[in-house]
């Protein structure tokens, strides 16, 4: 079982039944789909997996499903973010008496006054909470969506004081600055990134890959960034035909569910709304993905 998130991630969508419960079926069908093109893991309840809309109890039956479906315990990692350090605690303790490793941690969000000693304190309650040595976390940093900052004083103290318990992070800023920042400060963690548009460069600046939403629709050219081909032009593009739309989540599901044929991917929690139809960004998707990447 690796000691890090490292290579190809998928900070996977959340299909959910008519009522409004995840498919769990479903989503271990999809995981199993991108391990068929090359994906290493998927990241359960991230920011693409509407991760916030779900409790703790609902994330582990969820978890405890997949992997009854036969989706491997170390291919899977979990957003384990809550206001409440408590319930990053309880789910960190539930998955990994489960069999996972890794869990992606938010600074505790809402409160956006904090200092970087209090973001530190955040996250070493929950560590010396969880206290097992089984667990290999992710610092998420991901400001723009969740409002708080990880300082890099944070990333680089923690690792000194937690050693491999605290392997990684993701930074999803999109600013490759921030990321050049975290590797010169914390450069014994593994740092993926969430903007696929900066996969190749991160990797060539000692990046340990990517956890990125995108490749739940192109892993294809998310898997030729990581293999050095030049596509960076094509998934700049793809990308924005997904950013520029009032919803990322609702827009990615649109574009699976006119993918699969599939109109139950459509369905999203409030506060999104569902999109009726994602055929004309599917046909965007298909334009650039032609020819094909060889």
């Amino acid at each position: 079982m690796t000691e890090a998130v490292r290579g190809f991630w998928v900070a996977s969508a959340t299909p959910l039944a008519a009522g409004g419960s995840v498919d769990s079926a479903k989503l271990a069908a999809h995981a199993k789909h991108l391990f068929g093109k090359g994906v290493d893991g998927v990241v359960l309840f991230g920011t693409t997996g509407e991760g916030t809309s779900f409790n703790v109890a609902e994330r582990i039956a969820t978890i405890e499903a997949v992997l009854k479906a036969g989706v491997p315990a170390e291919r899977i990692g979990i957003g384990g973010g809550f206001p409440a350090i408590t319930d990053s605690i309880a789910l960190s303790r539930a998955v990994l008496g489960l069999g996972l490793r890794h869990v992606l941690l938010l600074p505790p969000y809402f409160d956006r006054s904090v200092t970087p000693e209090g973001i530190e304190d955040a996250f070493a309650a929950i560590i010396d909470g969880v206290a097992d040595d089984r667990l290999r976390a992710s610092l998420y940093h991901i400001p723009q969506v969740s409002g708080v900052a990880i300082p890099t004083s944070a990333a680089a103290n923690l690792r000194r004081r937690y050693g491999k318990l605290v392997a990684g992070l993701k930074d999803s800023s999109g600013d490759f600055k921030q990321f050049q920042a975290f590797r010169e400060a914390a450069p014994e963690l593994a740092i993926t990134v969430g903007n696929e548009a900066d996969i190749a460069r991160a990797i060539a600046a000692g990046g340990a890959g990517t956890i990125c939403g995108m490749a739940n629709v192109v892993p294809e050219l998310v898997k030729g960034m990581l293999d050095g081909r030049d596509v960076e032009a094509r998934m700049q593009a793809a990308v924005d035909v997904v950013l520029k739309t009032p919803s990322f989540l609702a827009t990615l599901k649109a574009i699976l569910a006119a993918q699969t044929g599939d109109a139950g991917w459509l369905r999203v929690r409030p506060p999104l709304r569902a999109l009726s139809d994602g055929a004309a960004f599917k046909r965007k998707l298909d334009e650039l993905m032609a020819p094909a990447i060889a």
